[in-house]
């Protein structure tokens, strides 16, 4: 199938590799044209150092590629998927499978951001979530790995499973695609805070008390939203959050490393690059508030990213809460 993938940072150019290698027609698309040659010219990504891009890949700055695609592959920062869509409405046929790869929710409108793109794109092209526990470096290096792909239509995500299932690289299947993007953006928020653990010398005793807690916050509000509660203990949610806590490939987790550590959250970011957490925490604080979902530990990264509070501060004000039963609040 003739596919494009718009985006090449380390998770688009690793699914990119992946779709080469299972035979497909693949274009990487870069935001600027001196990055595609580069691509092009070095068959390396600096993003992924060490893995060789080969020759059957092409490389372009010109979104036009996406025209006579089966499928395109929507790999952008969060913050950068509805300016890419937009551009996109009159170019892309309709009936093309979107698969949206990133993760995160808009800032401004508390959308998931496949319904960004069904917005842009004006519902005109079926739109599969892929998530999951899978980190770029890792993919790019043949590193066992499995998904998820998410769509309303079973049919649309058996299509992407077949597009990228391969002896190192399983597919799951969903009809939860609510859940699967609750997943996939709230626990960059949870790795946040875990990071910040990390770097306030706390143990892993903490790493795991915010870890099982924070997958309950999911839980609450994906339910709350329309997603199914089992979602949450599969690949994308209690999958992904364990790989996102608990690696230095994480920048969720580096970030907050800085931040225990002292720094504030803007020069951490700015140390680390686009941290979707970071982004994520005030749209995930928003949505719990319009839901009435109770959120602890994202009221608390939500405070320390965006009102200044101290870390240290942050944790004992999670530590102090009232008395609870476990059971009365595990999932939902």
């Amino acid at each position: 199938m003739k596919i494009t993938v718009v985006g090449s940072g380390g998770w688009g150019t690793a699914l990119a590799l992946l779709l080469v290698e299972n035979g497909h027609d693949v274009t990487l698309w870069s935001h600027t044209p001196a990055k595609a040659v580069a691509l092009e010219e070095t068959r390396e990504n600096p993003m992924l150092k060490g893995v060789p891009l080969p020759p059957e890949m092409k490389f372009t700055a010109d979104l036009g590629a996406v025209k006579g695609c089966g499928a395109v592959v929507m790999a952008t920062p969060s913050y950068a998927v509805r300016e890419t869509a937009h551009k996109l409405r009159e170019i892309i046929d309709p009936g093309t499978v979107v698969i949206s790869v990133s993760k995160g929710i808009e800032k401004d409108s508390s959308l998931r951001l496949s319904q960004v793109i069904e917005e842009e794109l004006e519902g005109k092209c079926p739109v599969v979530v892929l998530s999951g526990p899978s980190h770029a470096e890792e993919v790019g290096r043949h590193i066992p790995t499995g998904v998820v792909a998410a769509a309303d239509n079973l049919k649309d995500a058996e299509l992407v499973q077949d597009l990228f299932m391969n002896p190192r690289f399983r597919v799951y299947t969903s009809d939860d695609r609510i859940g699967t993007e609750i997943c996939a953006a709230l626990k960059n928020v949870i790795a946040l805070c875990a990071g910040c653990t990390d770097g306030m010398g706390c143990g892993d005793n903490t790493k795991a008390l915010l870890m099982t807690r924070g997958l309950a916050e999911m839980a609450r509000l994906g339910v709350a939203l329309g997603a199914q509660a089992d979602t949450f203990a599969g690949l994308s949610g209690m999958g992904d959050l364990i790989v996102t806590c608990g690696s230095m490939h994480s920048r969720n987790r580096r970030a907050g490393i800085l931040i225990g550590q002292g720094h504030t959250p803007e020069a951490a970011v700015k140390i680390v690059g686009t941290v979707e957490g970071y982004l994520a925490a005030r749209a995930a604080w928003q949505l719990a508030q319009q839901n009435g979902v109770e959120m602890p530990i994202t009221e608390q990264c939500y405070r320390v990213c965006y009102e200044g509070q101290d870390p240290k501060e942050a944790l004992r004000a999670l530590m102090g809460r009232p008395k609870k039963q476990e059971s009365e609040s595990a999932w939902i």
